[in-house]
């Protein structure tokens, strides 16, 4: 037998720390997600394709056994939380500001194909650890914020799986800290509407249960939203 699991038997019986689950899920899909375009704080709901994909969600996992939502504050993440609550036998959910969207300032609203020409955008995106958005955070900060938010509930709740319902960026800075990924490959992380990954903590050790985990599989080889530019007169398709 490889003797991996033997070290991670081992770290797993840390008593100092937080311990327990955490079950990261973004939520589910907006109309804004479909269109490529920024949402960040702006009150976005989910539409009815969302609701259908946190509902299948909310179905499988019940094996995995949450015993407590944390959710970002904003709409769309509240209403996942509210659909997983109920499929899942009516869990308490705790609103955590710490883990709502990135601060995106005047790039909320922007569409894909505009968000790539904007001159600040395209610094961003060479170096996000060290640039901030228009908001004023490095994707550092976020990191930062949102792990301290999991590590804070997993305290508070020792033992305990606890689901966290966020956004796409901050379970993705958040699964690079655990994994001991340097932050600036986070966009290399798959994190679709819906999906839950997994890690367990035990003080300073993290194990990673599984990742970007779908209700509907073939979803995951789809791109999120239309890449090809229309050209100039064309309509819609």
């Amino acid at each position: 037998m490889a003797l991996g699991p033997f070290y991670v038997a081992q770290k797993l019986l840390e008593t100092s720390g937080a311990r327990g689950v955490a079950i990261l899920m973004r939520h589910g899909e907006t109309g804004w997600n479909r269109e490529g375009r920024v949402m960040g704080r702006h009150p976005v709901e989910l539409n009815d394709n969302g609701r259908a994909q946190v509902a299948a969600t909310a179905r499988f996992a019940g094996a995995i056994a949450p015993e407590l939502i944390v959710t970002s504050p904003l709409v769309r993440a509240r209403q996942s939380a509210e659909i997983m609550a109920a499929g899942l036998g009516g869990l308490e959910i705790i609103e955590e500001p710490e883990i709502a969207e990135v601060l995106y300032g005047h790039w909320e609203g922007m569409s894909y194909h505009e968000l790539i020409e904007d001159p600040h955008y395209q610094t961003y995106r060479q170096s996000p650890t060290e640039h901030p958005t228009p908001g004023g955070e490095t994707i550092a900060q976020v990191r930062a914020r949102g792990v301290a938010a999991v590590t804070r509930a997993l305290a508070a709740y020792p033992g305990k799986r606890v689901l966290f319902i966020s956004h796409g960026d901050i379970v993705r800075t958040i699964l690079c800290h655990f994994m001991g990924l340097e932050l600036r490959y986070f966009h290399r992380i798959r994190v679709d509407n819906a999906t839950l990954s997994a890690i367990q903590m035990a003080g300073d050790f993290a194990e990673v249960k599984f990742l970007n985990l779908l209700s509907d599989p073939a979803r995951a080889f789809i791109a999120p939203f239309p890449i090809k530019k229309t050209p100039t007169g064309a309509g819609p398709r």
